[in-house]
């Protein structure tokens, strides 16, 4: 099978809920933003605005998408709102809902990393392939990943959630499973794809020169 060739990606990652302030695993459970989470989210607008104008790009040259959960949705509607110019229809992607941890949704991190299910920092190769009861793993969630990327058909915006992002840096960028999975997805920048790399625009910064 031909390798897939993904085209450039400006990504977000929601912004902070009360469960990813508290330390516990939501996945495609449907957990609402918080304030702070809304103030990443008009922060990333903001930045993707310096962004695509420091490039010399407007929004109308990429495809917009999001996943289907109201927590993405909402960050979606909020960045959209530091374009400030006409933009397209946004797509809603059910391959873009977050990682699911079936039956430990809603149980803190630390009181799984005590035997259930390894911490993000703590994680070895192997929990790539790890499946939790009712959930999937991370390479469930590449293959649905991998079919989205192939029906892309252009440079694109995408809105999601942090596992998402940890797959796409494996997908595009070769990041071995080990380091994809104990990499901290940031709720507070916007991440550039291109050309098989990426960097981490962190927000609240002048990205202008």
């Amino acid at each position: 099978m031909a390798e897939l060739e993904w085209p450039e990606l400006y990504f977000v990652r929601h912004g902070e809920t009360d469960w990813n302030a508290e330390g516990r695993y939501q996945g495609s459970r449907d957990i609402p933003l918080n304030d702070r989470g809304r103030g990443q989210a008009a922060l990333n607008g903001e930045l993707l605005k310096q962004l695509l104008d420091r490039a010399g790009r407007v929004a109308t040259d990429f495809s917009w998408y999001v996943s289907p959960l109201g927590r993405t949705r909402e960050t979606m509607d909020l960045v959209r709102r530091g374009i400030g110019e006409p933009l397209p229809d946004i797509t809603i992607d059910p391959r873009l809902i977050e990682i699911s941890f079936g039956v430990y949704e809603g149980r803190l991190h630390a009181d799984l990393a005590a035997g259930e299910m390894a911490i993000a920092g703590e994680r070895d190769a192997s929990f790539w392939h790890f499946n939790p009861p009712e959930g999937e793993s991370y390479e469930d969630v590449a293959g649905r990943v991998s079919a989205f990327g192939a029906s892309l058909t252009g440079p694109s915006v995408i809105v999601s959630h942090g596992g998402i992002l940890r797959v796409l840096r494996h997908l595009i960028e070769g990041f071995p499973h080990e380091r994809a999975v104990n990499w901290f997805p940031p709720q507070d920048s916007v991440v550039h794809f291109i050309d098989g790399k990426s960097v981490v625009y962190p927000a609240g910064q002048s990205w202008d020169d």
